[in-house]
């Protein structure tokens, strides 16, 4: 890689981004396509971790694997602070052409990705034990959890790092990248996997050990996207330079991530321990399997916010306010519409999906329960992610941290608490619907304002090119004008 030594940003107005359009619908879908051959693949490798796990370990593997899961979330979590909180800076500095910004923001974003990934090792791999127990992994889940997180923990680095380079790369409007770079993985992962788990017979480790590899192909391929000058903004190594300024705007937006990332985590080990108490293993099994189908099941409303974000953040940089808007209205549409087809086959045709993990009917009869329970108001699920997303993308940190922890701490946990004495295990799956319907209503309630002030905004800028058109009419017809008065 060649270092450019001087902060001085050569000229680019000869240079176009491919969000400075205002076709949104058909840039929407550039920009989601590939985020959703990305993620698909991603949660496939997932899915078929916990498909070899159940097929050749056996039912307490899976179950091992749901004790893990809120500690694998955390590395999610503070990938997403920094990589969509830069996200959000830099597409909106794109918006306003201020490249010299957008690139110390993209330096100063892969710095804090590093420290982020180290301090997270650091807090998870020497107390690994004593944070699992606390999750709730009983005797027979315990050794299982273990195997596998030793693995998963070390791994967090090169994830962390490969999730803010495909944000960031997906901020100036290329989300191929990030695609490749989540294909890649998770191909490694699977292939590992059924080498490890099926062929060398390592169990729970196997599949801890291919997700690490993954992780570190995966960040391979997106950091050489900025490594090896492919990108529009470049990586100088001024810019690598701590900017507390810019760090701490990167992570006032980028907390809301990260809370909702931490505050799902930590339901989840109150979820688990629950779960366990009211239904024991098999439940615990059942929660795990429906988990891997929700990854699936989430995904329209996801992939769609992912791709709508750099795209209004954009919009709203460059004060092209009704663009900003349908970029909204376009989301929330599309996303909406998405889940409720999603919906459609989870909840009527449950029973092969379970199926695919394991064959035991105990656990094919409660992970029916517990899917048809937890996405009951699935749909749901694409305004409210949308909604978070625009204020992750406008800058809003406040109402993000709101939405962020509402629906895992303020309605989540009561809801399983309440729900679970009055129904048992079932209140537990309908826990989720009733925290999805109070979050919505919040991020509704939340997000008024800002649409409001978005058609101000809107209608003042149509005003604005309307004058602007007349003036130029007006120059163009004055020479004329004489023969108007004869």
């Amino acid at each position: 890689m060649k270092w450019k030594e001087t902060n001085r940003m050569q000229p680019r107005k000869h240079l176009t981004n491919v969000l400075d359009t205002d076709k949104i619908g058909p840039l929407l879908f550039k920009l989601s396509t590939p985020a959703f051959m990305g993620m698909f693949v991603q949660s496939m490798y997932n899915v078929i971790n916990t498909i070899f796990v159940g097929k050749y370990v056996g039912t307490d593997a899976i179950a091992g694997l749901g004790v893990a899961f809120p500690l694998q979330m955390l590395g999610f979590g503070l990938g997403n602070l920094a990589g969509i909180g830069g996200m959000s800076l830099i597409s909106r500095y794109l918006g306003a052409r201020e490249y010299e910004k957008a690139e110390k923001s993209l330096g100063n974003g892969i710095v804090l990705s590093i420290f982020l990934g180290l301090f997270i090792i650091l807090a998870l791999l020497p107390f690994l034990g004593f944070w699992l127990k606390l999750i709730g992994a009983s005797e027979h889940v315990y050794p299982y959890a273990y195997d596998y997180m030793v693995f998963v923990c070390i791994g967090m680095l090169p994830q962390i790092c490969s999730m803010a380079f495909l944000n960031y790369a997906r901020a100036e409007g290329n989300a191929r990248v990030g695609m490749i770079g989540m294909i890649l993985g998770a191909l490694t992962n699977i292939g590992l996997s059924a080498l490890f788990i099926i062929g060398m017979h390592l169990g729970a480790r196997g599949a801890g050990l291919a997700t690490m590899i993954a992780q570190l192909v995966s960040v391979s391929y997106t950091a050489s996207y900025y490594l090896f000058n492919k990108s529009f903004l470049k990586l100088r190594r001024i810019n690598l330079r701590p900017d507390f300024r810019v760090l701490k705007q990167i992570s006032s937006i980028g907390v809301g991530a990260f809370m909702q990332v931490f505050a799902g985590s930590l339901s989840s080990m109150i979820l688990i321990n629950m779960v366990v108490h009211y239904g024991g293993d098999y439940a615990l099994g059942a929660f795990t399997i429906v988990q891997r189908v929700m990854m699936f099941a989430n995904m329209p409303a996801m992939i769609i916010s992912q791709g709508a974000q750099p795209i209004l953040g954009f919009n709203y940089g460059a004060r092209r306010f009704r663009l900003a808007l349908k970029s909204i209205y376009m989301a929330v549409i599309v996303s909406t519409g998405l889940c409720t087809v999603t919906f459609g086959i989870v909840y009527f045709i449950p029973e092969p999906i379970i199926r695919i993990f394991s064959n035991d009917e105990e656990l094919v009869s409660a992970g029916i329960l517990a899917a048809r329970g937890m996405m009951l108001l699935l749909p749901i699920t694409g305004p409210m992610m949308v909604g978070t997303m625009v204020f992750q993308a406008l800058g809003k940190p406040g109402r993000a941290f709101i939405t962020a922890v509402a629906r895992p701490v303020l309605f989540m946990i009561p809801a399983v608490l309440i729900l679970s004495r009055l129904l048992g295990i079932d209140g537990i799956w309908y826990a989720f619907p009733t925290s999805d319907a109070l979050t919505c209503f919040t991020v509704g309630i939340l997000i008024l304002p800002i649409l409001s002030q978005l058609k101000k905004s809107a209608a003042e800028e149509d005003q604005q090119n309307v004058s602007q058109l007349s003036g130029q009419n007006g120059a163009i017809l004055e020479p004329g004008g004489s023969h108007a008065t004869e």
